[in-house]
């Protein structure tokens, strides 16, 4: 069975480095689903915007979220924008300046921002929450009416883009490889560490359990 793949067009085919491009449906959802944070870029009034936001997946289909207030959200609705996702996984570090690199994850999408519905929002908004926190929806307060109205949700289809990926050891020029300098590969992960209560919760709560499952790793 073929796997499934992303839209190529112009801008998302891969010139340079071309081998490190992947259109595999599979691998892109899995480095979206890997980390929230998210670039947004868009041109308003001819000029260019990046904004970081959180973003989450719902089969084929990335939401992120704003302030109803910008007013640059509000000229995006119906545009084309671009979204980047990078993981970032170790430092590269060759026998030379110039093979320098990094190991990475990462994917860039375009699509047309479609802004959800005020009657929709809060069915999204709590995929959002648990998306980040699975079971965290469920022991919050509800959200008022004007805090839902505060918010504006964003969505497009997961359709066109590419994955750029590297991994392994530096790339050298064949004759350095008998200098006798350290080459190699410095991991980077992001790693949770213990939960640090707010100085203002009431006397006696304890670190709920969907929180402490988070911690170590246990969260789907």
């Amino acid at each position: 069975m073929p796997k499934e793949e992303l839209r190529q067009t112009p801008r998302t085919k891969l010139v340079r480095n071309h081998r490190r491009a992947e259109y595999d449906r599979e691998v892109v959802n899995d480095i979206i689903d890997a980390t929230p944070m998210c670039y947004m870029s868009y041109i308003i009034d001819g000029r260019p915007y990046l904004t970081p936001t959180f973003q989450w997946r719902d089969g084929d289909t990335i939401y992120w979220h704003g302030s109803s207030a910008s007013r640059f959200l509000r000229q995006i609705v119906g545009k084309e924008v671009c979204m980047v996702v990078t993981l970032f996984d170790g430092l590269v570090l060759a026998r030379s300046a110039f093979h320098h690199s990094a190991n990475y994850r990462s994917v860039m999408l375009f699509g047309e921002a479609t802004q959800i519905s005020d009657e929709d929002k809060d069915e999204h908004l709590k995929k959002f929450v648990d998306n980040l926190i699975p079971g965290r929806w469920e022991t919050l307060r509800p959200m008022t009416d004007k805090e839902v109205k505060a918010t504006t949700v964003f969505s497009m289809p997961i359709d066109e883009g590419s994955a750029k990926i590297r991994t392994g050891p530096p790339v050298d020029d064949d004759e350095d490889y008998e200098l006798p300098i350290w080459a190699g590969v410095l991991p980077m992960k992001q790693v949770l560490e213990a939960p640090e209560p707010d100085p203002k919760n009431l006397a006696g709560l304890e670190v709920p359990e969907h929180v402490r499952n988070f911690e170590l790793g246990k969260h789907d």
